[in-house]
């Protein structure tokens, strides 16, 4: 029953990000048939285009369409080209997908790590001053939008010092930057967050009792101190993941990178509403289906969790 629960509620805000994603780019002003068909068109060739494209029908017959559309997966056509939606995002997906892969990975790894040093150093009122200079510093980074930290790192480490490349995936050397800039904000949350669990975990008597036996450090904090720590990246995880996207979106604009984020920010100056739907509908979707696996997943690994929820 639990997971039917879940499964519902996916289905549910799936419904949800369908119904608003038709209306939110009808809502925006502007015809883009108008755009289609060129300013010096003629109002017969403006209405030629406008009912090409099925704009002419209600609005409820144009949402009928695009939600028996959208449950087959078929998006359309682009207004812009005229190719298949699917052709259009196809090719853009792919450097999404890795600057998300290598956004994640920078900082799981990173935050963790940041996190569990930072707790082991200031654990029991220990270097207030290392404390503080954290949670500034984590605060701050935390703070700068992505557009920013993306123009700083590549104004230093591109045009300045000229060690990567500045836009562009023609070498890996060139998702680097991308991928720093995107996990900036996502490790500095994270970071945190870890800090806190692991204070909590290192004040507990079996920790204290470990440290009595001197047993390795890496023992103590590979086997109570970790695990810990990795349910609590979890937690956050799908809030991490919707970040990560968003962040994306903006950084491969600073970038140049071909991904759906370019990919969306052309179609809107284009209102090319097939493209940005879908585009829409894939981002959002991943979350939703992201922030449910995760959630699945820290029941099934975290006991606490399990008991709560029974």
């Amino acid at each position: 029953m639990r997971i039917l629960s879940r499964l519902g509620t996916m289905a549910a805000l799936l419904a949800a990000l369908l119904v608003a994603s038709f209306l939110l780019l009808h809502l925006v002003p502007g015809d883009p048939a108008v755009r289609i068909a060129g300013l010096n068109a003629t109002p017969e060739q403006v209405a030629e285009v406008r009912h090409r494209l099925g704009l002419d029908l209600p609005l409820h017959r144009q949402f009928a369409e695009y939600v028996m559309d959208g449950l087959r997966l078929d998006f359309g056509r682009s207004f812009r080209t005229g190719e298949p939606v699917t052709d259009v995002i196809g090719g853009s997906l792919g450097v999404t997908l890795r600057l998300a892969a290598a956004g994640i990975t920078v900082t799981m790894l990173t935050g963790v790590a940041l996190g569990i040093a930072m707790a082991a150093l200031t654990r029991e009122g220990r270097r207030p001053g290392v404390e503080t200079a954290f949670t500034t510093g984590t605060s701050l980074v935390g703070a700068v939008p992505e557009y920013v930290t993306g123009a700083v790192l590549a104004l230093v480490f591109a045009v300045g010092l000229g060690w990567l490349p500045v836009a562009g995936l023609a070498d890996p050397a060139g998702l680097v930057l991308p991928a720093v800039a995107v996990s900036l904000a996502p490790v500095s949350v994270l970071a945190r967050v870890i800090r806190v669990e692991t204070l909590a975990v290192l004040a507990h008597d079996y920790v204290r009792t470990a440290r009595a036996k001197r047993l390795h450090p890496v023992i103590v904090y590979g086997r109570h101190v970790l695990p810990n720590a990795l349910t609590s990246a979890l937690t956050v995880g799908g809030l991490i993941f919707a970040g990560l996207l968003g962040g994306a979106v903006v950084i491969e604009n600073v970038f140049a990178l071909p991904g759906l984020g370019s990919q969306l920010v052309q179609s809107v100056m284009a209102r090319d509403y097939p493209v940005v739907q879908a585009v829409i509908m894939l981002l959002g979707a991943s979350i939703v289906v992201v922030n449910s696996c995760v959630d699945g997943a820290l029941r099934l690994l975290d006991p606490r969790t399990r008991a709560v929820s029974s």
